[in-house]
């Protein structure tokens, strides 16, 4: 059984190679800041068309993202654009990280395929939601205490 199993895993990795870059690999196989943040200065949560769900939580301190982490359940390519997503944006400031794009992920990832590159905007999109969450939440502390995430 084990070795059916260690053969099925090496013929989807190498599917994998063929389709994905070794940075999306990578990201989609070990996908960082996968926590919830308790207590989360910044909260969005956003399904794209395709179904797929991105939560992303942003800790701030000072205008600067000191702690960002996500949650999909979606794809592996959604799964990679949560993660260097929330890698790009750590100890950035507020101003830079709403300017991460769709492409600035792709490029990060080494590019996606067709079919997946909606998956970079839905991150993009959860992160600027995320940050404008924050900005609320500054001029309106009252609201945290009625968030569900």
């Amino acid at each position: 059984m084990t070795d059916k199993l260690n053969g099925l895993e090496k013929e989807v990795m190498q599917t994998m190679k063929k389709i994905y870059t070794e940075t999306v690999i990578d990201h989609a196989m070990n996908p960082r800041n996968t926590d919830k943040i308790n207590n989360a200065d910044g909260f969005a949560s956003i399904t794209g068309s395709c179904g797929d769900t991105i939560k992303i939580w942003l800790k701030v301190n000072d205008c600067k993202i000191v702690g960002s982490t996500f949650w999909t359940d979606g794809c592996s390519a959604t799964v990679a654009c949560g993660s260097v997503a929330t890698e790009m944006v750590k100890s950035q400031n507020i101003t830079q990280a709403l300017a991460i794009s769709q492409n600035d992920i792709l490029e990060a990832l080494g590019g996606l395929p067709e079919g997946n590159r909606h998956c970079a905007l839905l991150a993009a999109k959860t992160i600027k939601a995320a940050i404008q969450d924050y900005i609320t939440m500054r001029k309106e502390p009252w609201k945290k205490a009625y968030r569900k995430c």
